[in-house]
């Protein structure tokens, strides 16, 4: 593997549910010697309850609104490695943050890998009462905009997380290398 060099900016991770955000976020963060931050884990922990919870409890839109915030205070803290939560990019303050201050990487897989990989828990209140093929394919036609606006593009449908972090890298440094 290529030695990386570490930005002095935070990255960001986007993508759809089960894409391997975290997993790839931390060994990405280890790889970098950065911190690595996952934008639900801090509104759970800001907010002393489950996303679910918070869902369930408040609706979406006061969810959006603890995730906006939790996310701004994120990307004021030095540089460091960021999985969003599959959502968190819509919002376009978010997104406009995002773009200010960090490089965004939007992973990408195919439905039928998503599926898989979040059938493994029933963590994810969007999938709770319907067809998790259906759910998926309509937020990825939703979301497709905005993550096209990502810095880079990259598939993390196939190969081990090992493989998705070597591109990851790969990516960072030929970025690098054109600044």
């Amino acid at each position: 593997m290529s030695h990386a060099v570490k930005p002095d900016r935070s990255i960001v991770l986007i993508g759809l549910m089960g894409v391997g955000k975290s997993t790839i976020g931390r060994r990405l963060a280890r790889a970098l010697d950065m911190p690595f931050r996952d934008s639900d884990e801090e509104i759970e922990a800001a907010a002393g309850r489950s996303v679910s919870e918070i869902f369930s409890d408040f609706g979406e839109p006061a969810f959006r609104d603890g995730e906006r915030k939790v996310i701004a205070r994120l990307l004021e803290e030095p540089p460091l490695v960021l999985a969003l939560g599959g959502g968190a990019f819509m919002d376009p303050q978010t997104r406009e943050r995002v773009k200010a201050t960090a490089i965004s990487i939007w992973l990408q897989a195919d439905i039928p890998t998503l599926v898989r990989r979040v059938s493994r828990r029933n963590t994810r209140p969007l999938l709770r009462e319907n067809d998790p093929v259906e759910v998926l394919q309509r937020l990825l036609d939703a979301r497709t905009p905005a993550y096209s606006e990502a810095d880079i593009h990259l598939d993390a449908s196939t190969g081990s997380h090992q493989a998705t972090l070597d591109r990851i890298l790969e990516a960072l440094s030929a970025r690098e290398a054109k600044a």
